[in-house]
């Protein structure tokens, strides 16, 4: 079930939004002030934002700025304002897309599957490329793995692991985007199977040099820092 973020301080727009996605099968959180909605993207990024473009506090275009000097999640801009310079600056800004108002919220709907679909396909063409970052390297075509050139000896859920960490460094993963990620959508156990993965993980990160790279944020999930 895909998380969608809907930043929008209208009570009633933001009802309609969340409405009509949860009836399409979306796990929907609703933030209504720009500073809230920041801080929910980059604690625990969703699958893609909706963001209005005035806001309290944090303004649209201040929100996708910071947003994307730490992460690509997808964002489809929601707004009143329909000149073509704002659709531009917008887009310019790194929005995947920009809905007016009064929109049709089976567009708005239909929008976010063509976002959702398009970032799917991007990561699928990135699955293959090795990963480098502050002297890691992650290298999924030969299931290798290094720190400043000492090869990393992994089980193949401990390289998974790092494989999905190291691709996104800064973002933080719950233990449910984890599991999702590398044990799957039919798993049965119970979360706690990712802390010992990671445990395993960070010491022999740490046999290299390497375990400050892994970093376990309190009461969210792990990150690669």
């Amino acid at each position: 079930m895909s998380r969608i973020l809907v930043v929008e301080d209208d009570a009633d727009a933001a009802q309609v939004v969340s409405a009509y996605l949860t009836r399409e099968g979306y796990a929907v959180e609703v933030a209504h002030d720009g500073a809230a909605g920041l801080q929910a993207a980059l604690t625990a990024p969703p699958a893609l934002v909706v963001l209005d473009w005035m806001l309290p506090g944090v303004a649209g275009p201040e929100f996708l700025t910071a947003l994307r000097r730490a992460q690509r999640t997808p964002v489809i801009m929601l707004t009143a304002r329909s000149e073509e310079s704002d659709r531009i600056v917008g887009l310019e800004l790194g929005a995947d897309d920009y809905v007016v108002k009064p929109f049709s919220p089976r567009e708005l709907v239909a929008r976010v599957r063509a976002v959702l679909r398009r970032s799917q396909a991007r990561e699928v063409a990135e699955a293959d490329e090795a990963v480098e970052h502050r002297g890691l390297r992650v290298d999924p075509l030969q299931r290798q793995a290094s720190f400043a050139g000492r090869e990393v000896e992994l089980t193949t859920l401990e390289f998974d692991l790092l494989f999905a960490l190291a691709r996104a460094p800064g973002r933080v993963f719950s233990r449910n985007d984890l599991i999702e990620r590398v044990w799957g959508p039919d798993f049965t156990g119970v979360d706690r199977v990712v802390d010992v993965h990671v445990s395993n993980l960070r010491q022999k990160l740490a046999s290299v040099g390497a375990d400050a790279l892994l970093v376990t944020v309190r009461g969210v999930g792990y990150k690669v820092a």
